[in-house]
């Protein structure tokens, strides 16, 4: 069995996004996975992954480190050793995966296939240009150009490995709502975001909210509407079990988004428009998309709203948030 090296230098929620071509590969062949310090909670969660190398890229994330040539050697290094017989280089639409491609060739890899606009020279053996389309279609589209395909029986949507942690549930059921996000412009308001609290629990829902133990104080006003506040009480793979017992998610665009898909609970999907939703709205699970799609800051990538009282999100009412978490419970009730 060969061993490939997939690279994939971004978030946890990107990371979740290359499940299904990562289980493609993993179908003949043995994987690595390459990701970033902020990527690896997910990596560990990803069905069909041998192995997982972290590495602090210098060149993706909101504060990427410095250049330091003692860790590319380390990484050049380890990869020569770990004897992979070629790579896939995992990037989205507005990444180069060249600075990659260029360590790869470093370590004494043959072969290398990345989607790329930009030209390669002898960094790549296959240059692949996708259609438009969501990021997990871009990321199988590489794949199938370097040969591979899901299995029969895997219908290409996300997933988690099954053992997840046994934790402590609030009686089912409840509908969880996650204020924050990694970027400011695609997370509501602390008050949008209660508002939406109250509406729920006046409509008879349990709430339970979550963020990170750095958003300890966000969820602790936005659960004030009636919540249970969970704020920096779950790690990533206790919060996986958590959003997988839910009826039902409400949050932005941002990791826990694609990790309810993972685990198969509909997302009321609060998008900003930052990035296009046909390329990042959660994937393969009943979903309604709010927010105003034509907003001023659309495609902007911004990650502070460059419009005053961020009109996309904190336009949402709380009824609109109700209506369509009694919508997405309907749907799976049948």
């Amino acid at each position: 069995m060969r061993t490939v090296l997939i690279s994939r230098m971004d978030n946890d929620g990107d990371v979740l996004l290359a499940g299904p071509a990562i289980r493609a590969v993993a179908a003949t062949d043995r994987v690595v996975l390459l990701v970033s310090p902020s990527g690896e909670q997910a990596a560990r969660l990803l069905p069909g992954v041998h192995d997982v190398f972290v590495w602090p890229c210098p060149w993706t994330g909101f504060d990427p480190p410095a250049v330091d040539p003692v860790s590319v050697s380390t990484l050049v290094d380890a990869l020569r050793l770990a004897r992979v017989h070629r790579a896939l280089i995992l990037t989205s639409f507005h990444q180069s995966p060249l600075p990659m491609a260029l360590l790869l060739r470093m370590a004494g890899l043959g072969w290398i296939g990345a989607s790329s606009i930009d030209y390669p020279g002898s960094l790549l053996d296959l240059r692949h240009h996708p259609e438009p389309g969501h990021e997990v279609e871009r990321a199988l589209s590489l794949v199938r150009a370097a040969g591979y395909e899901l299995p029969d029986g895997d219908d290409g949507r996300l997933a988690v490995r099954d053992a997840l942690p046994p934790i402590s549930l609030p009686e089912a059921p409840f509908v969880v709502v996650h204020p924050g996000a990694s970027v400011p412009a695609r997370a509501p308001g602390a008050a949008t975001a209660r508002a939406m609290v109250e509406a729920l629990v006046a409509d008879g829902h349990q709430v339970v909210v979550t963020g990170a133990a750095s958003e300890r104080r966000l969820t602790a006003q936005v659960a004030a509407g009636g919540g249970i506040d969970l704020g920096g009480r779950t790690g990533f793979r206790e919060l996986a079990a958590l959003l997988k017992a839910a009826s039902c998610v409400v949050v932005g665009n941002t990791g826990p988004a694609h990790l309810a898909a993972a685990v198969g609970t509909p997302v009321v999907s609060l998008f900003a428009p930052v990035v296009p939703a046909e390329s990042w709205a959660p994937w393969g699970v009943p979903t309604v998309l709010l927010g105003d799609q034509q907003a001023p800051c659309a495609a902007s990538r911004a990650r502070i709203c460059p419009v005053p009282g961020h009109p996309c999100l904190d336009g949402i009412s709380a009824d609109e948030v109700v209506v369509a978490v009694r919508k997405l419970i309907e749907e799976v009730a049948g």
